[in-house]
């Protein structure tokens, strides 16, 4: 029986197709991260692969252009955000010209010319190994039909096998046929020709010696780490086996079925791990499908403003960033899911930017509105009749709520003109009332008695009772009228520094407690690495919450913010809140603190 000249048996075309893969899978390995390169580091890589002439990189390079499109696109777009965003038209936009754009266009040229003269050579030159192996066969096949003279030329017949061996690739249509013609020819020649009977059996024993090495090799490859690299030397392998040459005959089945075992442990391996890829493949497929939904379902019209917009933007961007973490789906829906997750992330930036476009003309309009306020505003103050008009401007401070936001720009300018009118306004109007000093005094020194008596609380006392004793001081507190308003902002600055205390230290011990609760729950998940890291995950989650609600408080602030002496409840109260996030993020970061230090010494 001759021995088959591939690795191909019946049943066995999977596993050869799965091998025939392998170049292409460690182009896509080499390729898996670039997305994850920044632009300098894309354009090195692809100048050292242009200088390297390193043709068969040619997946990797156009993973590397699709890298630099998407930052490219990221960059217009950012541009475009800033240029609309400063005043400008977006029909009036231009990107800035890029260097490394060019830089790259001309890298990618140079490969590609570069890499169609490889193939026409690499071409040319198979081509010419054929013919060589044909002419080679021909004189094989001449002496193996003469049999009258093959002792004549069995020192020819071993170097015209040397020469067919030692000529490599051929053109891949026609490799089996000429491998085949070989083999045929060389078995015609051992079986059929009349020989010396030993110098017939030592090149036998020789070539059973080289193949019981290539059995072994071929078992070890079944403990090869790497199973992409067992299959690639696997193939190795059998090209060597393919060229050794004939064992007896009564030893050639069983050599080939050893041999032909050894591969399918190989194959086998190779044929999982490339099912294994595909479920991974699948499961990235799926989360990016999960990205692309949440993308989509950002409802845009539910937002309505500037704090709304940057939230989701802020969003998006961890979306994208979530993106850039998951690997590639299969090569047949990757290049589709990323168009499609592009596009949903173009559309909320455009309509991002139209928003900003049409909220700066509403600012206009808002804007002009509050200038007519101002402008009667300081009418009412010129005329001096306080009395007469002290309902018409409270009736303009009503009006002043319901207008909406201006742009940043003018935001504080305008509410210290109108705020400075009203100031003065309701200054003058009290002195004009100089009988309502005494009771103003006198409720001065009722506010007093109570700051003192919050001052006074006993710090022993049990916590429930100094809350309840702190909230009736300062029910009464409030209950009490107005005071002199130059002893306003000294008096409201005690007031509230005496309540601060209280609470602080109320805070305090509640700090303690809560602390001391929070050692006993981790006592309890030191051992539970996997409870540690989701407590670990929560409080992050509740510091960035915390931290983004700050943000927020900070940026409506914008919108109050207060230069006049006699300041603003509303903005002091933003105040106070920030105070107590910022005290609860903390609080959040010493847990964590803690949290990572149980992690630490577990």
């Amino acid at each position: 029986m001759t021995e088959p000249e591939t690795i191909t048996t019946p049943g066995q075309e999977a596993e050869v197709v799965a091998c025939a893969q392998q170049e292409d899978t460690a182009n896509v390995q080499a390729s898996a991260d670039v997305h994850a390169l920044s632009k300098e580091e894309l354009l090195a890589r692809l100048r050292d692969i242009v200088k390297s002439r390193s043709v068969n990189s040619h997946r990797e390079v156009m993973a590397i252009k699709q890298a630099l499109f998407s930052l490219r696109q990221r960059e217009i777009n950012d541009e475009m955000n800033a240029f609309v965003e400063a005043g400008n038209s977006p029909e009036t936009f231009s990107a800035n010209p890029d260097e490394a754009e060019n830089e790259a266009k001309d890298l990618m040229a140079e490969f590609r010319a570069m890499r169609q003269q490889y193939l026409e050579a690499e071409e040319k030159r198979l081509e010419q190994n054929l013919e060589a192996k044909r002419e080679i066969l021909a004189r094989m096949q001449a002496i193996s039909e003469n049999a009258d003279s093959v002792n004549v030329h069995f020192q020819e017949f071993q170097e015209l096998q040397q020469k067919f061996r030692d000529i490599k690739e051929v053109t891949p249509s026609a490799e089996s046929d000429i491998w085949k013609k070989f083999q045929l020819t060389v078995e015609q020649y051992y079986d059929t020709l009349k020989m010396n009977k030993e110098l017939r059996d030592l090149d036998f024993r020789k070539n059973l010696e080289a193949k019981r090495r290539i059995i072994e090799e071929a078992k070890a490859l079944a403990e090869e780490p790497d199973v992409v690299e067992a299959g690639r030397r696997l193939q190795l392998l059998h090209a060597e086996w393919r060229e050794t040459g004939p064992v007896s005959k009564e030893l050639r089945d069983e050599i080939w079925e050893e041999f032909r075992q050894a591969s399918g442990t190989v194959n086998r391996r190779h044929q999982e791990y490339f099912e294994g890829r595909k479920a991974e493949e699948k499961a990235n497929e799926e989360a990016k499908e999960a990205i692309i939904a949440e993308l989509q379902g950002i409802d845009r019209a539910a937002l309505k403003t500037f704090a709304a917009w940057d939230e989701a933007r802020e969003r998006v961007k961890g979306l994208q960033e979530k993106w850039k973490s998951i690997g590639f789906a299969s090569r047949k829906v990757n290049n589709d899911l990323y168009a499609r997750f592009r596009s949903e992330c173009d559309a909320f930036f455009t309509a991002r930017t139209e928003y900003f476009q049409s909220t700066r003309e509403t600012f206009q309009a808002n804007l002009e509105k509050k200038t007519r306020l101002c402008e009667r505003a300081e009418a009412i103050l010129a005329e001096g009749d306080f009395k007469k008009h002290i309902e018409e401007m409270q009736k303009l401070q009503a009006e002043w709520r319901t207008i909406g936001n201006v742009g940043r720009k003018y935001s504080d300018s305008i509410w210290e003109r109108f705020s400075s009118a009203c100031n003065r306004f309701f200054a003058m109007r009290k002195e004009q009332n100089a009988a309502r000093h005494t009771e103003e005094t006198a409720n001065l020194n009722a506010k007093r008695e109570v700051i003192e008596a919050i001052r006074n609380i006993p710090a022993d006392a049990d916590r429930n009772e100094r809350l309840r004793a702190v909230k009736e001081l300062q029910a009464r507190y409030e209950g009490i009228g107005f005071v002199p308003f130059k002893q306003k902002a000294q008096l409201q600055a005690d007031y509230r520094a005496a309540c601060d205390a209280v609470y602080a230290a109320i805070n305090s011990a509640r700090d303690k407690e809560r602390r001391h609760r929070f050692e006993g729950q981790l006592d309890s998940m030191r051992d539970d690495a996997r409870r540690l890291g989701s407590e670990q995950e929560r409080i992050k989650r509740q510091i960035e919450a915390k931290s983004q609600e700050l943000k927020t408080y900070a940026n409506n602030l914008g919108f109050f913010n207060v230069k006049t002496s006699a300041g603003n409840s509303m903005v002091k109260e933003m105040e106070r809140k920030m105070a107590r996030i910022e005290d609860d993020i903390r609080q959040l970061r010493e847990k964590l603190a803690m949290v990572e230090a149980a992690q630490t010494t577990k």
